[in-house]
């Protein structure tokens, strides 16, 4: 037996010790032990509903012993593994009687989607990536190319430059803009950009949008892993965003300049999906289009506008500013283009 199957094993012991640990103590399975977020349409401030276990193993694996230890990274490769036989799972028909516990635990009003019924979907998978009634979620001034919106109903934070972005909320050791994108050229284009960072947990909707009006500039996928992007996972030494599977297009516009829109792959989503038409150079799009969709898992987007392009909207700048996420929905207003930055070279 190697190391990696010895490791393994004391990986799945730990596992189930610490379910079956959690369930003597009667802790809420599902209950509000994620990170505090503030939701935009209701003003209220809440921690995320998030499984404990989940908690739990966040902090035993993104802290400085772990990530000192784990040198080889056989702890993250094991999680990779899973991920990869997780989203496997979700797209046989046995995984549709997941469904109905599914939208019960965590309060999903199927009325938003489309089909509201349960018994439509044939999988899990089917179901994680439903799509929204077209009136569920209004975009914020549809005619109006200067304004950006939110591209997902998820949890957001944006910061005004990188170095920003990297001292509050993404600390690992290599993120940068240009080893995200993997091209030194791209990365110098977007050098101090405006950064939105939007996080999906597993009970989202799971397509995204559109931030702004434009024409498709380029299109690339990049492989790689499927690690947590939880905000203790972020807040890390762990290079998540530039380790993990991600695709992304940039969107040339009149107000904004060049945008980059980065979808990047997390625990248990098996795939990150752009539409063909999308991966055109050429091809134009209306801000709130759909662009893609993530399957089965939690996941992240990246939106960076290229320097002084952007005003992010203030309620969304002072709360990132104290680390706190805000939710939101697909078409809420981000930021408007600045007047006196519509075109960067």
């Amino acid at each position: 037996m190697g190391l990696f199957d010895l490791f393994q094993q004391l990986l799945q012991f730990l596992d189930s010790f610490l379910n079956n640990l959690l369930a003597r103590l009667h802790f809420s399975a599902n209950g509000e032990y994620g990170w505090k977020s503030l939701d935009r349409k209701t003003g209220k401030l809440m921690r995320e509903q998030q499984p404990i276990t989940k908690k739990l193993k966040l902090i035993l694996l993104f802290n400085p012993l772990t990530e000192w230890i784990d040198t080889t990274h056989l702890m993250r490769l094991w999680i990779h593994n899973k991920s990869i036989q997780k989203g496997r799972e979700e797209g046989t028909p046995t995984s549709h009687n997941q469904i109905k516990t599914f939208v019960e635990t965590y309060g999903i009003d199927m009325n938003d989607f489309e089909p509201s019924d349960i018994e439509g979907y044939k999988t899990f998978e089917d179901f994680f990536i439903r799509a929204h009634k077209p009136e569920s979620r209004p975009i914020c001034d549809p005619d109006d190319p200067a304004g950006a919106v939110i591209v997902a109903d998820c949890r957001v934070v944006t910061y005004d430059s990188v170095a920003e972005t990297k001292k509050l909320w993404i600390k690992g050791t290599d993120f940068s803009l240009t080893s995200l994108v993997m091209d030194t050229q791209l990365g110098a284009h977007f050098a101090d950009a405006a950064v939105a960072s939007f996080r999906l947990s597993p009970q989202d909707y799971h397509r995204y949008h559109s931030p702004v009006t434009g024409t498709i500039k380029s299109f690339r996928s990049v492989p790689g892993d499927y690690y947590q992007v939880d905000p203790i996972a972020l807040q890390s030494s762990v290079n998540i965003p530039t380790s993990n599977a991600r695709s992304y297009i940039v969107i040339e516009t009149e107000q904004f300049g060049d945008v980059l829109f980065v979808a990047i792959g997390a625990t248990a989503v098996g795939t990150v999906r752009i539409h063909d038409r999308l991966q055109k150079p050429g091809t134009t799009i209306k801000k709130g289009a759909e662009v893609g969709y993530f399957q089965f898992g939690g996941s992240s987007i990246i939106v960076a506008f290229q320097k002084s392009s952007i005003k992010f909207d203030q309620d969304l700048l002072d709360l990132s500013r104290q680390k706190i996420q805000v939710s939101v929905e697909v078409g809420m207003s981000l930021g408007r283009a600045n007047p006196m930055k519509k075109k960067i070279a």
